[in-house]
Formats: structure tokens, C-alpha cells, sequence
């Protein structure tokens, strides 16, 4: 029998931690719950304490003093192991019913992360009351799916499932709410299979305070973008500054090349300067872009042959 570990991040949790365990454990009794308190200032690791004692389920609680959701992933898959992980948010947004039909096809195998759909169903867009989250929401989730030539409608859930060999190779260097897409792309670049799965989504029960904000997390959300650009497609995100350099140049020096060739003299020295430096950055970001991209893919090729080493040595213990 594969062994499940449920992990719920919680941050300032109190109004809804003691539910959310409950209703897992009541979905699947045999899981191991874990609780990342991630800098509660409240009594959500009180609670959740109480709750899992009370209820004898398998788990517990572990704090993690790093703010950030990133961090607190981080601390749960360094710490607990396991052949299925479970990622839900602790806000009572997402549904414990939902959970057998997100798990199935890693138990079958087929799959190395399953992502809840919050959109199919159109519960998000009804229950979300932020305008600008939905934008950013769906600026990232076009800029990945036209990158990566998918058609993924979630991007940034909170509710997914994945196998252990997606988890064991998965490195999180992101702190916070980003983890997400982080996630996601990591898959879609090492070619781990990823099915999204329709479910139920709910705005959050009355006291419970959402921990985004819109106009920082919207600087994050720009940000992402640009690091999603720099670091897996650097020759797109190198080429296209390049480009606007090439075609500055272009325009501050057509003057000076217009004099010379009426002419033969150039008396626009600064300008001619000016243009020339332009059109030399343009050159130096086409040279970065051309490097970052060989080696990004050298990267690929060393974790693909690193993965099927291992997968094939794993195989032949099993056999």
C-alpha cells in the first residue's frame, strides 16, 4: 500500500485549520496529515495540535519560521516522505471530496502531478472577488501555455497531487506564493506528465482573511513573467531586448548615416557615438541570449539522463 502524505501550509489559520483536517481525515483515513505552520501569529498550531491528537490521525504538526509558502513546501518535502503528496491550501477553498479523484491517476501511474481545475467549473470565477488577481492570473497561464505549447486552464491552484519522483526532483528556490507556477513549470520543462481534474471552489468561510495582496503580489506576478522568460527561454527573453536595442540603434543613427552618404563627412560625432554603443549591446544580448540558451539546454539533457538512470535502476531493484 503506498503511503499518503497530506500537507496543508497554514499561515494565521485558526478559522479554518480544525475543518480542513477533519474533513481530510474523514475523506482518507489512512493518509498522514501534516500541518506546515508557517509563522502563525494566531492559534492555528494550537489547534491543529489538538485536532490531530484528538482525532489519533497519523501526522502532526511541524513549524516552519521562514516566511513564505515556498519555504513551506520546502520544509514538508525535506522532512516527510512518501509515495503521493498531497498540496492543499489550509483556507477551506478547496474540497476534501474532491481528493480520491485528484489522487488517481498517480496511483495508476499515469500521472506525476494532478492539478484542481478551479475554472472548469466556473467556481472561481464567481467566488473571486479580485479583478486584477484574475488578470494576473491569466497573463501567466497564457505566457507558460504559448512557451510550452499546452493548454493548462490552472496555473496557480493550490490544490494538486504529485509522485514521489516528481517531488525527489524538484528543487524550490522561490520563498513564496510563486511556488505554483514554479511547480508547473518544472514540470512542463522536465516532461513530467501533468493532468488537470475539474473541482468544487469556494470563496473563503467569513473571518478568514486572504494573505494576498493585490498590488505586491501583482509586482509578483510581473516578475514571474520576466523570470519565466529570463530562465527558461533566455534566447526569446535575451533576443527580444536585443532587438529593441538593434532597432534604437537603427533609428538614432539613420541621421548620421543619412549625412554620411550625402556627404561623405559626419559631424553628428556624440550621436553617431550614441547609436554605435546602442548597436553593441544589442550585439552583447544576442551573444548572452545564444550562451543561456546552450546552456539550458546542456541542463536538460543532464537531468534527463540522470532521471532515466535512476528510473532504470529503480526498476531493475523492483523486478
Amino acid at each position: 500500500m503506498q503511503e499518503i502524505a497530506i500537507i496543508l501550509p497554514a499561515y494565521n489559520e485558526e478559522q479554518t485549520i480544525t475543518q480542513m483536517i477533519e474533513g481530510f481525515h474523514q475523506e482518507c483515513p489512512e493518509a498522514y496529515i501534516w500541518v506546515i505552520n508557517n509563522c502563525s501569529s494566531d492559534s492555528t498550531e494550537i489547534k491543529a495540535r489538538e485536532t490531530i491528537d484528538n482525532l489519533n490521525i497519523n501526522g502532526g504538526v511541524i513549524n516552519e519560521t521562514r516566511k513564505g509558502k515556498g519555504n513551506a513546501l520546502r520544509c514538508a518535502f525535506t522532512r516527510i516522505d512518501a509515495d503521493i503528496y498531497v498540496i492543499v491550501d489550509a483556507d477551506c477553498t478547496y474540497h476534501p471530496k474532491d481528493l480520491r479523484k485528484l489522487m488517481q491517476p498517480v496511483l495508476d501511474g499515469y500521472a506525476d502531478m494532478v492539478v484542481g481545475d478551479r475554472h472548469e467549473s466556473g467556481d472561481y470565477a464567481k467566488e473571486n472577488k479580485r479583478a486584477l488577481h484574475g488578470f494576473g492570473n491569466r497573463l501567466v497561464k497564457n505566457l507558460v501555455n504559448y512557451l510550452f505549447g499546452t493548454n493548462l486552464s490552472d496555473i496557480l491552484s493550490g490544490y494538486r497531487v504529485f509522485s514521489r519522483r516528481f517531488i525527489k526532483t524538484y528543487p524550490i528556490l522561490v520563498e513564496g506564493f510563486e511556488i505554483e507556477t514554479d511547480m508547473t513549470l518544472h514540470a512542463l520543462d522536465k516532461r513530467f506528465n501533468i493532468v488537470e481534474i475539474p473541482i468544487e471552489y469556494s470563496d473563503r468561510p467569513e473571518g478568514s482573511v486572504s494573505k494576498l495582496h493585490t498590488y505586491r503580489d501583482g509586482f509578483k506576478v510581473l516578475k514571474t513573467l520576466s523570470n519565466i522568460l529570463r530562465h527558461y527561454e533566455p534566447l526569446l527573453f535575451f533576443g527580444a531586448l536585443s532587438s529593441l536595442f538593434f532597432i534604437a540603434g537603427l533609428i538614432l543613427g539613420a541621421s548620421v548615416i543619412e549625412q554620411y552618404l550625402t556627404t561623405g563627412y559626419i559631424t553628428r560625432i556624440p550621436l553617431a557615438i550614441l547609436s554605435t554603443g546602442v548597436e553593441v549591446i544589442a550585439v552583447v544580448l544576442a551573444a548572452i541570449g545564444t550562451i543561456l540558451d546552450s546552456i539550458v539546454y546542456h541542463h536538460k539533457r543532464m537531468f534527463e539522463r540522470e532521471f532515466m538512470q535512476e528510473t532504470f535502476k529503480k526498476s531493475n531493484q523492483g523486478s
